[in-house]
């Protein structure tokens, strides 16, 4: 039985009068209310974050965690207006009292929306343009940015336009420009959402190194994250539930307690999860604990239980006819090739995962399966024809695309218009059109939303409004980049299971992803991308097995299948983990 996770201390000394000098970051009693919003983002928040602390910030979305990012820099109340109660104190001075180019001198923040921060026309202008607000030297200016560079993993990339890089690359840039800053407190919301695996091992490693800095030199690092498996770096973890704190504490505690945190809307540590799911007492975080507790209890892989999973992977793999056909297509942007060489059928029926580190030719190769990009070398077809051959309006009749930011794709007022804007342009009746706006809104549980403004839906939402957009095309296929980008883990699991009964309807389904559990519990196939080539193309059990190739393209399979490949099996999620593990003596 699990017991709730116990508060610490720091939010109640905050309270009781007691003030440590010179914290980070102090909060007293602190209420918050956007203006014209109905309920305050933040109620009650006391919190003390000495310096050179390390903080992760985890909760659903909606929960607070952004608004106390913007609380840290002064963001709020000088710039995002509403009704700020209580005290809010970086390094001694109270927020209010200073405008935020003064309290930028401390605190560097990195945005959710890190695009929104990007703006100069190379890399190394974009490092250098806080030091220079700073007056830094011009020598020193150098130094900084070469040292921001290379904790990013950007070295060499100094003159390349950002609006060239891709996501994950934007956003190390984004960091880099903040670092180059040397800010006291670092403040980094959801730094890690459109990196890959080996990306988001580099962030964290750098916040791992800025830690170990000698002491009095060392930057307090408070991060925003929905993902659990790299949490256990952070001493302590913070969970946030509509507004107010509802764990305050050491994170490994907070890692063993899988109920709490799938109640809190944050994905379970699967080592946790899975002997929860057991019926054990114990609740280990890491591949090696679970493993010496696995094996104390007498656990092992039932072999006749493979037969289910090999069974369900035979139905599952019965797909018609070839719908998407790329036949040696190459691709290049100013001379950096992007594609080399790709040759890949997807069928009708199929759940693709296409997987790659960030930069290796993702994004490009689905962009063109609908004609957003043309074959320069190669060709794609569709539906047996060329895309070269084929009009907008055709090719978006066989493939529909959801964007990684919904954002880029939704302009209409009303989600009404929005979902019909297809329909409309193919000509057909309004009887017709006010049919399929039913139907895709039905299909992705957004009924009753006709008239609302999309723009005042949450992301998840204007996600679904996007999905909802292709499918009112009718498309025999359907891309998604990165769709769960931005979401935490119950919007994450809606959105994928939509993607599953789309899937299990007919649809095609084919998405581009960075979080190797989504694509493990999800697709059926995996075609794994490295710089441009494919490197591993099959069935997605096989191609969680190939450990070596995918550590070749930075690649790192989730716990549950590190677990499984460590007993002697590829499993692919928790769940089926659970089912095909017995004790001795047991059947």
């Amino acid at each position: 039985m699990e017991e709730p996770p116990h508060r610490a201390d720091q939010a109640g000394r905050a309270e009781s009068g007691e003030r440590i000098a010179a914290a980070a970051l102090e909060l007293r009693d602190v209420t918050f209310t956007y203006r014209d919003a109905e309920r305050p983002a933040l109620r009650g928040v006391s919190l003390i974050v000495p310096p050179e602390q390390s903080l992760i910030i985890m909760g659903a979305g909606g929960a607070g965690k952004s608004t106390l990012c913007r609380l840290a820099n002064g963001l709020i109340p000088h710039f995002q207006k509403g009704q700020l109660k209580g005290e809010v104190r970086v390094f001694g001075r109270d927020s209010r009292a200073h405008p935020v180019h003064e309290l930028a001198r401390q605190v560097g923040l990195v945005f959710q929306d890190f695009e929104s921060q990007l703006f100069s026309t190379s890399v190394e202008l974009e490092a250098a343009f806080g030091p220079e607000n700073l007056g830094r030297p011009r020598a020193e200016i150098g130094e900084r940015i070469a040292e921001a560079l290379e904790l990013t993993g950007l070295t060499g990339m100094e003159r390349r336009a950002p609006a060239t890089l891709s996501g994950g690359e934007k956003q190390r840039v984004a960091i880099a420009s903040v670092l180059a800053c040397r800010p006291r407190l670092l403040v980094l919301d959801e730094p890690t959402t459109d990196l890959d695996p080996e990306g988001k091992r580099q962030v964290l490693g750098i916040a791992r190194r800025l830690r170990e800095q000698a002491p009095g030199a060392a930057p307090t690092v408070m991060m925003v994250e929905h993902e659990t498996e790299e949490a256990i770096q952070f001493a302590r973890a913070m969970v946030m539930r509509e507004g107010e704190v509802a764990y305050d504490g050491p994170t490994r505690e907070l890692l063993a307690q899988p109920r709490f945190m799938e109640e809190h809307g944050i994905r379970p540590q699967p080592a946790a999860a899975l002997f929860a799911k057991l019926g054990e007492e114990a609740r280990p975080i890491e591949d090696t604990e679970a493993l010496s507790q696995l094996a104390a209890l007498g656990y092992r892989l039932d072999a006749r239980r493979w037969e289910e999973l090999a069974a369900n992977d035979a139905r599952r793999a019965r797909y018609g006819d070839v719908t998407i056909e790329v036949r040696s297509l190459s691709h290049d942007y100013d001379g950096l090739p992007a594609l080399e060489g790709v040759d890949l059928a997807i069928r009708e029926g199929e759940f693709v995962a296409i997987l790659g580190q960030n930069g290796s030719g993702k994004t490009t190769l689905v962009k063109h399966f609908n004609g957003l990009m043309l074959p320069r070398r190669g060709e794609v077809r569709v539906g047996g024809a060329e895309t070269r051959r084929q009009t907008a309006v055709e090719l978006s009749r066989e493939v529909g695309y959801v964007f990684q930011n919904p954002d880029h794709q939704i302009f209409a007022e009303t989600v009404r218009d929005e979902v019909g804007f297809g329909p409309r342009n193919f000509g057909l009746p309004t009887d017709e059109i006010e049919r399929r706006v039913t139907d895709s809104l039905a299909a992705v549980g957004l009924e009753g939303y006709e008239e609302g403004d999309p723009f005042s839906l949450t992301k998840g939402e204007r996600q679904r409004v996007a999905v909802a957009s292709a499918l009112a095309t009718r498309p025999r296929a359907l891309i998604l980049d990165e769709p769960t980008t931005g979401l935490d883990y119950r919007q994450n699991r809606g959105m994928m299971e939509l993607l599953r009964r789309l899937n299990e309807g007919g649809h095609t389904i084919i998405i581009v992803t960075h979080a190797m559990w989504v694509a493990a519990e999800y697709a059926h196939r995996a075609v794994v991308l490295s710089r441009g080539r494919v490197l591993l193309d099959g069935p997605m059990r096989e191609a969680m097995g190939r450990l070596d190739l995918l550590a070749q393209a930075h690649l790192a399979p989730p716990q549950a299948v590190r677990l499984g490949a460590a007993l002697g099996g590829v499993t692919l999620s928790v769940e089926e983990l659970a089912r095909r593990l017995v004790k001795q003596g047991h059947t």
